[in-house]
C-alpha cells in the first residue's frame, strides 16, 4: 500500500497531480486527507489574521486539525463529495458567525470568515438550573460557533473533557479547545434536532414533522439546527443569505457541487 503523501505507481491511485489520493487510514491519521492543507485553509479564511482583525494569530491551521481529531468522522464521513460539503458547510457557517466582512470588504465579504473570537453584546447567558453559574462568569458568544448560554459550556465541557463552567474563558484563549467546542457542536444532536452532522452527509432521518415543517435534506436546514427560530420560515433574510455566500465560496475552493435546498426561507423553525 501506497504511503500517506507518497507517490504510488499505480494510475488509479493517482490524482490529477499525480500524487497518491489517501486510503481511508490516510484520512484517519490526518484528518481530511488532502482536501484542506494549510494553503488551501489560508485561502478560505484569508483575512483571519489581518490586524484588522480582533482574531489575529489565534484560529489556526494546527489547531483546527488537532481538534479535529477528537471527533470520528468530522470531514471523513462519506465519500469525497460529502466530505468536501461538510468541511464547506461547517466553516461557512462558523464564518458567518465570526465575519468582519462588509459589501465592500478588501476580496469580497466572503473572505472575512473567522475574524471575532468573542460576541460585541457580551451578557452573562445563564438560563439554566442544571449548569449553575459562578459569580462573574459569562456565557456570551465564543470562539468559531460563538458558543453561548451556560448550558452549551457545560455540555460542551462535558464532551471534550473541560471545565467550561468555570472556565468559559478558554473558549476564547485556547484555539483547540475553541475549535473543539464548534466541532463538538456541529456533531451532536440536541433535542428534537439532527447533527449538522449527519444532515450534511446525508445520514438524517427525515421524521412527518420535518417533512410538513418543510424541512428538507441539505445545507439550509444546518441554518435551522443552528439558530432557526432567528433566521428561518419568514422568508429571504440577509443572515441565511451570507451564510450561503461563504458556503459557496468554500465550495468552489474545494471543488465540489453545492447540493440542494441551501435555504431555510420556508422552513418552520424546530420547536
Amino acid at each position: 500500500m501506497a504511503k500517506c503523501g507518497k507517490n504510488s505507481s499505480s494510475p488509479a491511485a493517482r490524482g490529477a497531480s499525480g500524487w497518491h489520493q489517501p486510503s481511508l487510514d490516510c484520512y484517519n491519521q490526518r484528518p481530511f486527507g488532502s482536501i484542506i492543507t494549510a494553503a488551501v485553509f489560508d485561502q478560505m479564511l484569508k483575512y483571519r489574521n489581518d490586524g484588522r482583525c480582533p482574531s489575529n494569530g489565534f484560529y489556526t491551521y494546527d489547531a483546527f486539525i488537532s481538534a479535529a481529531r477528537s471527533f470520528s468522522g468530522f470531514g471523513t464521513s462519506g465519500d469525497d463529495t460529502a466530505r468536501r460539503r461538510e468541511l464547506s458547510a461547517f466553516l461557512a457557517q462558523t464564518s458567518h458567525e465570526t465575519t468582519g466582512g462588509w459589501p465592500s470588504a478588501d476580496d469580497g465579504p466572503y473572505a472575512w470568515g473567522y475574524c471575532f473570537i468573542r460576541e460585541n453584546d457580551r451578557q452573562t447567558q445563564c438560563s439554566s438550573d442544571q449548569w449553575p453559574c459562578p459569580a462573574r462568569m459569562q456565557y456570551y458568544g465564543r470562539g468559531p460557533i460563538q458558543l453561548t448560554h451556560n448550558y452549551n459550556y457545560g455540555l460542551a465541557g462535558q464532551a471534550i473533557g473541560v471545565d467550561l463552567i468555570n472556565n468559559p474563558n478558554l473558549v476564547a484563549t485556547e484555539p483547540v479547545i475553541s475549535f473543539k467546542t464548534a466541532i463538538w457542536f456541529w456533531m451532536t444532536p440536541q433535542a428534537n434536532k439532527p447533527s449538522s452532522h449527519d444532515v450534511i452527509i446525508g445520514q438524517w432521518g427525515l421524521s412527518d414533522a420535518d417533512r410538513a415543517a418543510n424541512r428538507v435534506p441539505g445545507y439550509g436546514v444546518i441554518r435551522n439546527i443552528i439558530n432557526g427560530g432567528l433566521e428561518c420560515g419568514s422568508g429571504a433574510n440577509d443572515k441565511v443569505a451570507d451564510r450561503i455566500g461563504f458556503y459557496k465560496r468554500y465550495c468552489d475552493l474545494l471543488g465540489v457541487s453545492y447540493g440542494d435546498n441551501l435555504d431555510c426561507y420556508n422552513q418552520r423553525p424546530f420547536a
